[in-house]
């Protein structure tokens, strides 16, 4: 009877210690999802509200911006992600068995945009792509070349997207993966040198399948990440030229605050939660079926 009140009184202890996180987790995060849906099913007309069923949703899927918001989404997700994993596994393993002060100096000069405001780095890129008075139009007709308007371009507009933010979130996962291999113990290495292994098997065929739990992780908060991008469309394209860079945060954003469609608004953040767990919940299974075996 003792044991039993020792054990309640510690995981009562317990819980009280965690009470002030959970809570803040509540009300900040679960209770907005259930809004957000509950809102998604009305149409908000300033104080008054409507029940109007899934008609927010008929309405999105009518909408052919919606369509070519959500095309540009997947896109920028897909190769934006694909990027970011790929060649920060190329940086990392490349060095993360090289001096120490090297590696120190790839980590900081690689995760120097990271730290970085967004919007600073959109007014950078901005100043540099500019057609009218930007510094690379400026060079190029200096050069005596032809002048392009990247960001006025439909068929350039989403490469030159997919590249500011790639090389804005980079840093970071590369940060992740030096750290995850400086983790894998050295008995291994030695013991693939032993065995003959060259550079690319002991990265094929050791590191990567390493640092999988490490490659989710990254590839998980990238795709929370690129779902969100906003501040890099507002502020160099606009969602233009003719909604080629629109996303689905943008467009959520001009439905609640330019055109007063809170449901609509409602209803595509929905949809941005679903296509996040659709897209998330399968690399975690991935993650913790590792862990089991």
């Amino acid at each position: 009877m003792k044991i039993n009140k020792k054990s309640l009184k510690q995981n009562l202890t317990g819980y009280l210690f965690i009470m002030p996180q959970l809570l803040l987790f509540l009300i900040f995060m679960v209770y907005p999802i259930f809004e957000g849906i509950r809102l998604s099913l009305y149409k908000i007309d300033y104080k008054t509200e409507t029940f109007v069923g899934l008609q927010n949703y008929i309405t999105l899927f009518k909408d052919p911006v919606f369509t070519q918001a959500t095309i540009n989404t997947i896109i920028f997700v897909v190769c934006i992600v694909a990027l970011t994993v790929v060649f920060a596994l190329f940086v990392a393993s490349a060095v993360f068995d090289k001096d120490a002060r090297y590696v120190s100096f790839i980590r900081g000069s690689y995760y120097i945009p990271v730290m970085v405001s967004m919007v600073v780095m959109s007014m950078i890129w901005s100043f540099l792509l500019n057609p009218a008075n930007g510094l690379i139009p400026y060079l190029a007709r200096q050069a005596g070349l032809p002048t392009v308007n990247f960001l006025g371009n439909r068929s350039l507009v989403k490469p030159v997207i997919i590249f500011i933010t790639f090389t804005t979130n980079v840093g970071q996962a590369i940060i992740l993966y030096i750290a995850a291999m400086i983790g894998v113990p050295k008995e291994i290495f030695e013991a693939a040198e032993v065995d003959g292994a060259n550079r690319l098997e002991v990265i094929f065929k050791i590191l990567i399948p390493l640092v999988r739990p490490t490659t989710i992780y990254i590839t998980i908060i990238n795709i929370i990440a690129v779902l969100k991008i906003f501040v890099v469309i507002q502020l160099l394209t606009g969602g233009g030229p003719n909604n080629a860079s629109t996303t689905l945060m943008y467009y959520l954003y001009n439905n609640a605050f330019k055109y007063n469609r809170l449901g609509v608004a409602s209803a595509v953040g929905v949809i941005m939660f679903i296509i996040t767990l659709i897209l998330s919940v399968p690399q975690l299974r991935a993650m913790f079926r590792g862990q089991e075996q």
